[in-house]
């Protein structure tokens, strides 16, 4: 391949991206479009656009479409809102939503709901075409004891003006439950709530519960009740278990108590017999030494036998004979009897 032929080539490549680079910084077609859309805008600002790194189809397209909608918006507002990090086709589709819906909807809060990070499009249409959002079960308990699950449906509309700064959904649903406690709780008896669950909606509703936030309660549905535990006899079972575990304690400590006491005065007992069994012991020594002192004969010390002695047979005829002797004894006396018929 010559020289000239790769020379040319070359021209042709330079110049087909000398080309593109014209047209991509000097946007003809995209001109033209706005043109004859109605829009008035300048070639040269294209090419500002491009150096300021803004798209300009974003740009010229969100006011085309704004121009056959009727609505007037500046470039200026356009291109700012896109710098500060904005969705300019949000902004726009939600202006024209909010037009033909008769809602009074300015530029300036549309970028600010835009920018607080809410979906300002989804907000235009959820005013319009209102939102239902079903609450987790709720569980309260009424005076009498009965425990009871409630499911709530909230029909909720966007409230423009306080979307900036206005608590969300999971606020709503917070403060909807805390109703339905409240009110579940306040009722005398389980069987009133289950005949008029409208009067949960009333109470909840009559409390505002949309203050603050970026809706506007349409209204509060009880979508379902269930019956639960009874929490009162629960808790009164609980008491008395509690109670019963209290009382056994007790009474486990007076038994040990009670324990304690009998060893210790069996203990005194024993130590009673043996000073009683020491005092005994005494006796023969007290007797020895009267002997040799002197003060005890012999004779006093027989008749001190024969009382002793006396005495044992005096107690042992007292005492009542045990049951295995009481039955030889009555065997003996039937064999004595037997005997003298046979001689007889």
């Amino acid at each position: 391949m010559s020289s000239q032929v790769i020379v040319i080539i070359a021209i042709g490549i330079g110049s087909l991206f000398a080309i593109w680079l014209i047209f991509y910084f000097i946007p003809v077609g995209l001109w033209f479009k706005a043109l004859v859309s109605g829009v008035r805008i300048s070639l040269l600002q294209l090419v500002f656009m491009r150096w300021r790194k803004i798209p300009p189809n974003v740009i010229v397209n969100s006011m085309i479409s704004a121009t056959k909608a009727g609505l007037k918006i500046d470039r200026n507002s356009l291109e700012a809102h896109y710098l500060a990090g904005g969705r300019v086709h949000k902004v726009v589709n939600a202006l024209i939503s909010a037009d033909k819906a008769n809602m009074t909807l300015d530029f300036q809060t549309a970028t600010a709901i835009d920018l607080a990070g809410r979906d300002v499009l989804e907000a235009v249409q959820m005013s319009v075409n209102p939102k239902v959002i079903d609450t987790p079960p709720v569980t309260a308990v009424a005076k009498d004891g009965i425990q009871l699950i409630a499911k709530a449906r909230v029909t909720v509309r966007a409230n423009i003006k306080q979307l900036v700064g206005g608590a969300g959904e999971e606020t709503v649903l917070a403060r909807v439950g805390e109703g339905v406690v409240s009110s579940i709780g306040s009722a005398q008896s389980h069987k009133s709530v289950l005949e008029n669950p409208d009067s949960i909606s009333r109470v909840v509703l009559e409390k505002g519960l949309d203050s603050g936030t970026a809706f506007e309660i349409l209204s509060i549905d009880i979508a379902d009740i269930d019956v639960g535990r009874n929490i009162g006899a629960v808790l009164q079972i609980d008491q008395a278990n509690a109670d019963k575990n209290i009382a056994q304690a007790k009474a486990e400590e007076r038994r040990a108590m009670a324990i304690a006491n009998e060893q210790e005065m069996k203990a005194r007992a024993q130590e009673a017999r043996a000073n009683v069994i020491q005092a005994e012991a005494e006796i023969p020594k007290a007797i020895a030494e009267a002997f040799r002192t002197g003060n005890l004969g012999i004779m006093d010390y027989y008749r001190f036998q024969n009382i002793k002695a006396d005495t044992q047979m005096r107690e042992s005829i007292a005492e009542p004979p045990a049951p295995q002797q009481k039955n030889e004894d009555l065997s003996k006396r039937d064999k004595d009897s037997d005997d003298k018929k046979k001689k007889s």
